[in-house]
């Protein structure tokens, strides 16, 4: 049973939308704290547990993108960017930062209260989850690489451990699941995301893009996640699970 609510901390300056966010947040089954600069951040994650960051980009001081690369750096914590710049090149570098996702203004709040669901819901292990891991294997391995389900990070062929953000992790499952088959983008974002892809969305192929950093690919000539020209993308690997 659930013992504690949803912390989500909203990082904004300003104080009118971090008022409403915060109210609507609390009215709605979730504790918010409600900050306005970077300095402020850290020190409330000093002092907290926060389960989901809902993070401006056009801050005071230390910018948003920069928030975003840190705090992905830090922790393995979801990020939902809110932000004025609805260029797509801003989208972009968002999620290139590390962002689960990402929602121009101005929204509508029931809008975001569906985001932030649907966010937690998708990165939360559920109860007994590793359990049910551990029966069907905790670990999957490929070209002399490791996924571990539990700890949800990879770990080299040299043994080095490299950390995954929430939306990595997702993609990077989906796509050991269905080894040496071609998915599209459409079936990789519902498959990780659990939403539908709407016009120029691109976010699959900033995860690919990550993902293949990760692995040490040639991003021109990737042997382990490549590119299914017109398609989507296949991981091009054999998979075994290991307990």
């Amino acid at each position: 049973m659930k013992n504690r609510l949803d912390h989500i901390l909203i990082v904004d300056d300003d104080a009118e939308i971090c008022h409403l966010l915060q109210d609507y947040l609390e009215k709605n089954g979730f504790r918010a704290t409600a900050v306005s600069n970077g300095k402020a951040l850290w020190q409330t994650f000093d002092e907290k547990q926060i389960d989901l960051v809902i993070l401006d980009l056009m801050l005071p001081g230390e910018d948003g993108l920069e928030l975003c690369r840190n705090l992905r750096a830090r922790f393995n914590i979801p990020i939902l960017i809110i932000s004025a710049l609805g260029d797509d090149t801003d989208r972009i570098i968002g999620l290139e930062m590390g962002a689960d996702d990402y929602l121009p203004k101005p929204f509508n709040p029931r809008e975001l209260l569906v985001r932030v669901k649907v966010i937690l819901r998708r990165t939360r292990a559920l109860p007994g989850h590793d359990e049910i891991e551990a029966e069907t294997g905790s670990r999957w391995l490929f070209a002399d690489w490791t996924l571990d389900l539990v700890s949800r990070h990879l770990v080299s062929p040299a043994k080095v451990v490299v950390p995954l953000s929430a939306g990595e992790f997702r993609l990077l499952r989906v796509l050991l699941e269905h080894p040496n088959r071609v998915l599209t983008r459409d079936q990789l974002l519902e498959l990780s995301q659990g939403r539908e892809a709407s016009a120029f969305d691109r976010s699959i192929d900033v995860l690919v893009g990550r993902l293949r950093r990760h692995l040490g690919e040639n991003a021109k000539k990737p042997n382990i996640i490549k590119t299914a020209r017109g398609a989507g993308y296949v991981l091009a690997a054999e998979v075994q699970k290991d307990n």
